[in-house]
């Protein structure tokens, strides 16, 4: 159950969503896969709004100053690597270079501000980026890796369903909502931090290592970013929702301060 508390004189959060640019039959679109808008609307019991990726012609200070917290979703691009001074990629992976010039410098003017920020999948290699991280590009050729990719060949709800294991860092943010030091998830990337960035404390890792959660104990807000897709059917996993939740009331706090300033 979701039991975050509703303010009836601050209203609700409002909480920017990252937007990747798709095109389709020739016309570009600012878009992001509607279970995230659906979680931001029902975990946070918020209102969602999708960030257009406008690179340095998005008005971030203006944006910034209107948001309680930020959403940065996964998505089918990557980064790209130039980003993080990493070798040139393979011909077939998908970029987005709007959605890197576009989120990267809004998650570091929001993390300085102290602005709440969530990030799951590629918001979470972002994340990393932003803190002057690395990642690997394609986890599965490294020895002593899992193959973190989802099966394309089952069905949508088989390719979000829990895959393994990861284990929670004791004292950490994860593990004191999750009430336990192992937890089940999904696993859709093929990409993974490989140098932390400087700042960043673990969370949860994976069996083979690889680094599952990550967060910004220094930084004024929540800072909390994942690898899995805990915006899945959020409604129904306990834990998944705690994560959404405890992003939901810093998100009303922030709101609740800057009414107070206002």
């Amino acid at each position: 159950m979701n039991t975050l508390t509703r303010d009836s004189e601050i209203g609700p959060p409002l909480i920017g969503v990252s937007g990747c640019r798709k095109v389709v039959e020739g016309q570009e679109f600012d878009s992001a896969a509607h279970r995230y808008i659906a979680a931001i609307e029902q975990a946070c019991q918020a209102v969602p709004l999708i960030v257009p990726t406008l690179g340095d012609r998005l008005d971030r200070k203006a944006l910034l100053s209107r948001l309680d917290g930020l959403l940065f979703t996964g998505s089918l691009s990557n980064v790209e690597p130039h980003h993080y001074d990493g070798p040139e990629s393979d011909e077939d992976t998908l970029h987005d270079p709007y959605r890197d010039a576009t989120t990267l410098p809004l998650m570091a003017e929001a993390v300085a501000a102290g602005i709440p920020v969530f990030c799951i999948c590629r918001g979470f290699q972002e994340l990393n980026v932003v803190f002057g991280g690395t990642l690997h590009q394609k986890l599965q050729e490294i020895p002593g890796k899992l193959d973190h990719r989802s099966n394309p060949d089952v069905s949508f709800d088989d390719k979000f369903a829990p895959v393994h294991d990861i284990d929670l860092i004791a004292n950490g943010i994860l593990a004191k909502l999750a009430g336990t030091d192992t937890t089940r998830v999904n696993s859709l990337h093929g990409q993974g931090i490989d140098t932390l960035g400087q700042g960043l404390r673990i969370e949860a890792t994976a069996p083979d290592g690889v680094i599952e959660g990550i967060s910004a104990p220094a930084e004024k807000a929540f800072t909390l970013a994942v690898q899995w897709h805990p915006e899945w059917q959020v409604m129904e996993n306990p834990f998944y929702l705690s994560l959404f939740t405890a992003f939901a009331e810093a998100c009303r706090d922030r709101l609740k301060t800057t009414r107070q300033k206002a």
